[in-house]
């Protein structure tokens, strides 16, 4: 595969969310859905995606070392149709190497911010701060360590998982924020932190088990949305979303979020690793939810939209 090169996507629309029920799941409405895959099996390992030109758009990282853009086409009821112009390019380290090197190039979240896209790496933990535009091809401009309490740590495969950037405006003053995938304290929450700003240092977030964290997003309004999953044979598959007050965050503090709705292997789910909010002309907020396959067969890459309700 050449860095850069177009692959043509396959999509199956997703009539209903769950079979037989009606289009409301919790506080968020189910608007359309796709399963989606390429000739090759080259689409897959999805860990985080980021949209733009208002929801047109989009930035995604794999956990392969990989980014991929592409748009998303919508029929005339405005529902997802399918993925365009799907590039995949090579991501390079902070050696400016490339390559399948999962140990360096573990990708797992990812926020944009102005000039900067910022991805979070587990494995060998940091937050890498790439161009935009121009990340397709460069190495990082500069890289950051994750802020740790005295005595905590990221365990290798359970590190930063989701990556956000708070509101300018905000008592947050526009830090990245990170939280851990299954990296705990002491308690069994989630280990979390401020990487700058008034509020710098690290908080926790309840962890309501068996799930754990895979992406986040703030919204419009300073809160924000931790999507969160469970995928095994004991725990058995299901996708959790949360949404969270960014004022109860301080240093040291445990944070408790409200849950907007949760899904098992009933509804159209799978390894559900990324999400991200967009302000729709009818000043609704939407959602685009998507999965990991993992590059396996018996998994798939799902791309689904919700629109947030009052």
């Amino acid at each position: 595969m050449a860095s850069g090169e177009t692959f043509v996507v396959n999509a199956l629309k997703l009539g209903e969310f769950k079979r037989g029920a009606g289009p409301i799941f919790g506080k968020l409405g189910f608007l359309s859905g796709l399963v989606l895959a390429t000739k090759g099996g080259e689409m897959g390992a999805v860990s985080s995606i980021r949209l733009t030109d208002g929801g047109t758009n989009f930035i995604s990282v794999m956990d392969t070392g990989h980014w991929a853009t592409g748009s998303i086409e919508r029929d005339k009821d405005g529902k997802l149709a399918g993925v365009k112009d799907y590039r995949i390019f090579d991501m390079r380290d902070p050696g400016g190497n490339v390559g399948d090197h999962k140990e360096n190039t573990d990708a797992e979240g990812m926020v944009l911010a102005k000039d900067r896209v910022y991805v979070s790496f587990e494995r060998i933990h940091r937050i890498a701060a790439y161009p935009y535009p121009g990340f397709e091809s460069s190495m990082p401009l500069d890289v950051q360590e994750p802020i740790l309490a005295r005595g905590e740590a990221l365990r290798p495969n359970g590190g930063i998982e989701a990556l956000l950037k708070a509101p300018d405006d905000g008592p947050l003053a526009g830090a990245l924020v990170f939280v851990a995938e299954r990296s705990y304290d002491s308690k069994g929450n989630f280990i979390a932190g401020v990487q700058s700003g008034p509020r710098k240092g690290t908080f926790y977030v309840e962890r309501l088990a068996p799930y754990d964290v895979t992406d986040g997003v703030f919204l419009d309004d300073g809160s924000f949305l931790l999507l969160e999953r469970k995928f095994g044979l004991r725990d058995g598959i299901g996708m959790r979303i949360r949404r969270f007050s960014q004022a109860d965050i301080a240093p040291g503090a445990t944070i408790k979020g409200e849950t907007l709705m949760e899904a098992d292997f009933s509804h159209q789910i799978d390894n559900m690793e990324g999400i991200d909010a967009y302000k729709a002309a009818d000043g609704s907020t939407r959602l685009i939810v998507i999965s990991d396959d993992n590059h396996s067969l018996l998994e798939r890459n799902l791309m689904l939209e919700f629109k947030l309700l009052p």
